[in-house]
């Protein structure tokens, strides 16, 4: 009985470990797509987790809500900070910080 349990926890955390990496790529695609739009330069081609908080899909299943920060700049030399929201697997929305307020894209 208690393989099975240690088997249980490991798969569990093979497949949080798996869903994780899945949900950060989507992140990195979302800040890199946001930053091309608006004709910015996406830094150190990476994110950042900053909240994993549990919360409902549209269906209104429990899924995991991530929120992936990441920086980019105008000119080169300052960094502006931006984030990347996903519901589950599903990109919420993107947000780029600027000096006259958010920029924000849904995706919903």
């Amino acid at each position: 009985m208690e393989n099975l349990l240690l088997l249980g926890l490991i798969a569990l955390g093979v497949w949080f470990w798996l869903d994780s990496m899945n949900a950060r790529e989507r992140a990195v695609a979302a800040a890199i797509r946001a930053c091309r739009e608006i004709n910015v330069q996406f830094l150190d081609q990476t994110v950042a987790l900053e909240s994993l908080k549990p919360a409902r899909n549209a269906s209104g299943h429990v899924v995991l809500r991530r929120i992936y920060g990441f920086e980019y700049s105008q000119q080169g030399v300052e960094r502006r900070h931006g984030r990347a929201i996903l519901r589950g697997r599903v990109l919420e929305q993107v947000q780029l910080d600027t000096d006259s307020g958010s920029i924000i894209e849904q995706h919903d």
